[in-house]
């Protein structure tokens, strides 16, 4: 084992005085029975705890935290649980992505404020990753992710589900394929059966990815299923691993380059991941000072082939990703398309950690010499509608309609949505395209997963299963759809978006990266000398800070005053 260099622990200026404030460190730690030894000689790890019992998807890592501080003990570190907000994609109102931000300030000001040497994310649900990997960035000390893994297969009446991606279909299934309430409530017990996150390639699956593309988990992490023992053998794994990181002086900054940035974008687009990994990502650039544009996620993803078959642009999900190889085997697949020498958390390059894996089921991962498909990267869209761009994915959208021309049906809020799509007397029809405005950063606020808004009872009736649908929201990772994002800037900011009017025709064509609207550029200004900016949503507290500070989508919806990072050095002392 090697040897630590003391002097140079961060913690040592807590602990290692002789003096008062020394005295006042060691003191009351001691109070939970710790010897002397730890405080002098052991690097100190904190364990950035995501668990909550109201965020379903991490409900299991309290027992986590135990297994990675057997790993962190055993290699001669002394082990520190910490909380920080937990963010529940099913659960909170208005919308998680509005409270991103705050927990990455929480993770942020936890770690610089106390006396921590390295850090450990334990991290499921959609945001939990993103905001402690932004908090843990503005700080940049040795820092490796566990992931808390996917839930088994959900089950209904003998197939597979996928919890998430079902949930789109709830109202097209009772309208059209006349499923029972009895049928509802069995998918419901069904669907998520275990402890994890969602199972489909949605958000929490492509964070999970994510992070190991970006070197920033031991190979293999992602897809292991959170109730398999090998999950908890790779927490305690990463446990020791953060030990040596902290010998090593191994920083997020030396993992996190361009390079490593590049590489996830990659293998985003190979496995088919959520939209909502662009705008994680940009912010987490941003935290670590990696210059990333939205338009870099089309120029190097693009063109990279799909390998994964798994919902929503498949047909299986992580449990059989898990059982044909993982991400390790889809990384050797790309090696072509990589920066083979980026480095990662164990110490090894991305090539080296990923030159063995065999893939057990090529229907699960394909070959890039036969894809599942060609160019399946994100696209970003460019034209009057959305000057700063916005997002589609084409690998979950029907392709009769990536280029298309229709009239707008608008709707100013996602409340007016609610109150008039299913209404018979609607004009709509399949050719039409639905315009929701005032869901983005600031109009919502927070930029909700409503982009993938429901087809009207009357087109679903008729079979119509998809409709060009445009918005300055974000969608679910395990939805699908020839769906428009984040638009930017948003409406309520006074984008065009905002000038949008019922019938106005719209035109989408994603060959040429083009989104138009339809008008004059008299029309266009006219429209924008009538338009009146909507009253704030609140006058006080965290959304009022976030609503004056939040960045566009395009800049990754972090708050401007959160760019960059405060570093390690705290030099005041609290006596």
């Amino acid at each position: 084992m090697k040897q630590i260099t003391t002097d140079k622990l961060r913690s040592r200026d807590w602990f290692a005085k002789d003096d008062k404030m020394g005295f006042v460190h060691r003191s009351w730690l001691r109070n939970q029975g710790y010897p002397d030894d730890y405080f002098r000689n052991k690097p100190v790890i904190g364990i950035c705890n995501t668990w909550s019992e109201l965020t379903p998807c991490n409900g299991h890592l309290r027992d986590f935290a135990e297994v990675v501080k057997r790993g962190v003990t055993e290699a001669g570190g002394f082990p520190l649980e910490f909380p920080v907000t937990s963010l529940g994609e099913t659960i909170m109102r208005p919308t998680s992505m509005l409270f991103r931000n705050l927990a990455s300030m929480d993770t942020e000001e936890t770690i610089r404020a106390n006396p921590i040497d390295g850090v450990v994310l334990l991290t499921g649900c959609d945001k939990t990753t993103p905001s402690t990997l932004m908090g843990a960035c503005s700080v940049d000390l040795p820092t490796i992710v566990v992931p808390g893994g996917p839930m088994l297969n959900g089950r209904f009446k003998g197939e597979c589900l996928g919890s998430g991606s079902f949930n789109w279909m709830v109202k097209e299934k009772m309208l059209v394929e006349n499923y029972t309430a009895e049928d509802i409530l069995e998918a419901e017990i069904g669907v998520a059966r275990s402890a994890g996150h969602c199972m489909t390639m949605g958000t929490a699956s492509t964070m999970a990815c994510m992070v190991e593309a970006l070197g920033l988990t031991l190979p293999g992490a992602a897809a292991i299923p959170a109730v398999d023992a090998r999950k908890k053998v790779m927490a305690q794994l990463s446990g020791r691993r953060i030990v040596e990181m902290v010998k090593d002086d191994m920083k997020l900054s030396k993992i996190l380059t361009r390079e490593a940035i590049e590489n996830s974008i990659v293998v985003n687009a190979a496995i088919g991941g959520s939209t909502n990994f662009i705008i994680h990502l940009l912010a987490i650039a941003g935290r670590i000072g990696v210059d990333l544009k939205l338009e870099d996620f089309d120029t190097i993803g693009s063109k990279i082939p799909l390998l994964v078959n798994l919902k929503p642009s498949g047909k299986y999900l992580m449990e059989d990703f898990f059982y044909a190889g993982g991400l390790p085997v889809v990384i050797k697949e790309l090696r072509k398309y990589l920066h083979n020498d980026a480095l990662t958390v164990n110490g090894k390059t991305i090539e080296e950690n990923n030159t063995s894996p065999v893939c057990y089921n090529r229907d699960v991962i394909a070959t890039t010499d036969k894809p599942l498909q060609q160019n399946a990267g994100i696209a970003v869209l460019k034209g009057n509608l959305c000057e700063q761009g916005a997002v589609i994915k084409p690998s979950a959208a029907s392709k009769n309609l990536l280029k298309h021309r229709g009239p707008a049906v608008v709707f100013e809020t996602i409340e007016d949505y609610h109150a008039r799509i299913d209404d018979c007397n609607l004009d709509i029809h399949e050719n039409s395209i639905i315009v929701l405005k005032n869901v983005g950063p600031v109009g919502y606020p927070g930029m909700p997963e409503v982009g993938n808004v429901d087809l009207p009872e009357k087109l679903l009736r008729r079979g119509i299963k998809d409709m060009i649908r445009i918005s300055d929201g974000r969608m679910s990772g395990t939805a699908g759809g020839t769906v428009v994002l984040h638009v930017s800037p948003e409406s309520a900011v006074g984008g065009v978006l905002a000038l949008v009017n019922d019938g106005d025709i719209i035109e989408l064509d994603v060959d040429k990266r083009r989104l138009h609207l339809d008008i004059s550029d008299e029309e266009l200004k006219k429209r924008k000398a009538e338009w009146i900016a909507p009253r704030p949503t609140t006058k006080r507290g965290y959304v009022k800070l976030y609503i004056n500070h939040v960045q566009q989508a395009h800049l990754g919806a972090d708050l401007d005053i959160l760019n960059g990072g405060s570093g390690e050095e705290v030099t005041r002392d609290l006596h």
